[in-house]
């Protein structure tokens, strides 16, 4: 005898059996964990000190103005979701000033005590150095919106630490190339850098980057005073004594300020072609102090150097309502870091629920399987985060190097014109990551002493 076949009804309560069996057979942690009702964020900045003029201060008003359009549903696709995964984003707002033992204490508070789901920040590179460790310790997702330094993830491994920004290797390399394309009689070189772990590898960088594409080329003086000096009259007379061709320089926040306020008067730049690698950001603040033809970077091609697209329309828009001027590239850093997060947040999310709701589920089957697997969990968005590529105002950024954990992205140089009291860059030229950045597993200075060369 031929069995009945199923009614549509009894294959709606099949699916809503299976579903329910499937949510007791949930982990017990899905279970007990209460829902969420926000996605809380440490965010670390420089609020006070020398960096938090032209950096720190341009970032926390970008994270707030990005999170209050995230919140609302407001961005541009495809991150026109609320905002991460459906849960509004709480900030707590760190600062950065008081060094690295100061901010690993500050973290440990941030995860221990107050709680937060993620840390997105650091803008010195001695702060991600002394973190980074610190986070796969507590098991903490953390992401890295700028420091410069290449040693992150060339000295180390993480699982829980990722960097939404290329590291500072491809400023030296692109200036280098912007050099030979501008100055391509300029012999001698120096250097004026902090003395800490992006200004020495910023100059390392260069310095090694001169060697290989002009050998012939002499190295007048290197000059290397401390983090927020100050002063500079000693290092100006060095620089002047030694009549370069080129002045390189990674100088940035009020040290950058302080420097070009004493070196204009002293005429440093009359004959020397000045390279600020890190200068945009303070180019608004610099008007006059900053002489035409200057050559400046912003690590990718964000601020000035920035193209049109609605995601940039849309950060442009809301960072101008919110500090009444254009954003230079600290707030691109922030946007990266946060739509980055955003990414990799939904597609941990989507690949959760996708493996475990029936097919055919019914709406009703489906949302309450959603509610009961919440969101996902630090490990689950590390394995989302992981080579992930997500768009942003500044263009497409690859997770590529550091096991997946650090972005690559290209790059621009140009030069400075001032225009009815402001400050443009002309003569953009702009470089791919593969160009100027180092193959997975190769360290910066390796590569640019090997001449730079790509795996075929």
């Amino acid at each position: 005898m031929t069995a009945a076949r199923p009614t549509a009804s009894r294959l709606l309560r099949r699916l809503i059996v299976a579903a329910a069996a499937a949510c007791l057979a949930l982990p017990a942690a899905h279970a007990q964990t209460p829902a969420k009702t926000t996605f809380k964020v440490g965010f670390v900045t420089f609020l006070s000190g020398p960096a938090s003029g032209p950096f720190g201060v341009p970032a926390k008003l970008a994270a707030e103005a990005i999170v209050e359009s995230l919140n609302a549903g407001k961005a541009p696709p495809p991150y026109q979701s609320v905002g991460f995964a459906g849960l509004p984003i709480e900030l707590v707002i760190v600062d950065e000033a008081g060094g690295a033992a100061k901010q690993v204490s500050e973290y440990r508070t941030l995860v221990q005590r107050q709680n937060v789901d993620l840390v997105i920040g650091y803008i010195g590179s001695g702060d991600c150095l002394a973190v980074a460790p610190v986070a796969d310790e507590l098991k903490k997702l953390t992401v890295l919106m700028d420091c410069g330094t290449p040693r992150v993830f060339e000295d180390a491994s993480y699982r829980y630490v990722f960097r939404t920004r290329a590291h500072a290797t491809m400023d030296a390399v692109a200036a280098m190339l912007y050099l030979q394309e501008m100055k391509p009689a300029a012999k001698r070189f120096a250097g004026i850098n902090q003395n800490y772990a992006f200004g020495q590898d910023s100059w390392a960088d260069f310095e090694n980057a001169l060697k290989v594409m002009r050998p012939d080329a002499e190295i007048a003086t290197s000059q290397m005073p401390k983090f927020g000096a100050g002063q500079y009259g000693a290092e100006i007379s060095a620089l002047a004594g030694a009549a370069p061709d080129v002045i390189h320089s990674s100088l940035w926040g009020a040290d950058l300020e302080a420097f070009m306020l004493q070196a204009q008067p002293r005429d440093l730049f009359r004959k020397a072609q000045l390279v600020l690698v890190a200068g945009e950001p303070n180019l608004h603040r610099l008007v006059g102090q900053v002489p035409d033809g200057t050559i400046v970077g912003a690590r990718g091609p964000m601020g000035l150097f920035s193209v049109d697209s609605p995601l940039n329309t849309w950060l442009k828009t809301l960072y101008k309502a919110k500090a009444g001027i254009v954003p230079n590239y600290p707030a691109y850093s922030v946007a990266q870091a946060f739509l980055g997060v955003k990414s990799a947040v939904e597609k941990a999310r989507r690949d959760k629920i996708g493996n475990a709701i029936p097919m055919g589920a019914a709406k009703n089957v489906k949302e309450e399987m959603e509610k009961a697997y919440g969101m996902p969990t630090d490990d689950e968005i590390v394995a989302a985060f992981e080579k992930l590529a997500f768009d942003t105002p500044s263009g497409r950024v690859v997770m590529g190097l550091g096991k997946g954990h650090q972005a690559v992205q290209g790059t621009a140089y140009g030069t400075t014109k001032t225009e009815s009291g402001v400050v443009k860059v002309v003569n953009i030229r702009t470089y791919p990551a593969e160009q100027v950045t180092p193959p997975e597993g190769v360290a910066s200075l390796d590569w640019i002493r090997g001449g730079m060369k790509r795996p075929k």
